[in-house]
């Protein structure tokens, strides 16, 4: 199982960022890193400076959103869906993308379902609940 370190995520986004600049070929994975990076403009200058990203302490600023963390969770979700694991997600947030007008807003809306199991997962010393999560992204879609 991969189970890459801090640094080596914000190596790999930087890597991608600068990839993109350069018009360097990428891997699929990178490809849909640079799809997503894209979508978020401020985060441009976090991911221009490895040296510095590898150095920032995000926690010491919660105001301000982790670039990194925050990827992260966008290509999570489009792993989930492309493989639709756990079971229903892709449904889901298909359907909460057809609410939200968008898959953008879609994958923000999830995101706070699967930080919510997460965060259940570790505070309970349990497995997550792929079950609970796939409830929740589903509520979110047939709100009114």
């Amino acid at each position: 199982m991969f189970n890459p370190s801090q640094a080596d995520v914000r190596r790999f986004f930087c890597a991608v960022h600068a990839k993109t600049a350069s018009g360097a070929p990428m891997e699929a994975i990178e490809t849909l890193a640079s799809l997503w990076i894209a979508e978020h403009p401020e985060f441009q200058a976090d991911l221009a400076d490895a040296d510095a990203a590898l150095a920032r302490n995000y926690e010491e600023t919660p105001e301000r959103t982790n670039p990194f963390l925050h990827l992260s969770m966008h290509l999570s979700i489009s792993e989930q869906c492309s493989i639709d694991q756990p079971r229903g997600i892709r449904q889901a947030v298909e359907l909460l993308s057809k609410r939200l007008d968008g898959l953008h807003d879609a994958h923000h809306a999830t995101m706070d379902c699967l930080g919510q199991m997460l965060w259940e997962s570790q505070r309970a010393g349990r497995p997550p609940d792929g079950d609970a999560y796939i409830a929740c992204v589903q509520r979110r879609a047939t709100r009114d």
